[in-house]
């Protein structure tokens, strides 16, 4: 069995741990140079903001909609990754990093309660980074992967 450990929206999670009182409201974190949107809020994505959207067409098609643009802050996303990670491998023996902000547990020598146990890695990675994070569980990394 693998689970796979995926931030949500995870750029923009780490931003809103830092920065409250973007709960609640459209957020799109921008590429290098502020050119495209590379992550979307929950919020901005309600509003059909579409992943890769230049930010040009953004602020002019929904000046009113309170859109919050941050230039991306790779640092603070690296480090947020490293401890999302480091809480994550707890779920089983092996831990394969797939992306900054995914990684796959090899659960295969796991007992007992597999769902018991993501939840509490998932509330624990929530509590201590603020980063929530979906787990998926399957017989194969994919089926991991489309759990999520």
């Amino acid at each position: 069995m693998y689970a796979l450990v995926d931030g949500n929206n995870f750029y923009v999670s780490c931003e809103r741990v830092f920065r409250p009182s973007l709960q609640g409201r459209p957020v799109i974190v921008l590429s290098n140079n502020d050119g495209c949107a590379i992550a979307r809020s929950n919020e901005a994505k309600a509003l059909g903001i579409a992943m890769g959207a230049p930010w040009f067409q953004i602020r002019q098609t929904l000046p009113d909609a309170g859109v919050v643009a941050l230039s991306a802050n790779f640092t603070l996303y690296g480090d947020m990754s490293n401890r999302m990670m480091a809480i994550a491998a707890g779920l089983g023996p092996g831990q394969e990093i797939y992306s900054i902000d995914e990684s796959f547990i090899d659960m295969s020598t796991m007992r007992g309660d597999l769902v018991a146990r993501s939840h509490r890695v998932r509330e624990r990675i929530l509590q201590w980074t603020g980063i929530p994070t979906g787990i998926g569980i399957g017989t194969t990394k994919t089926l991991a992967k489309l759990a999520n």
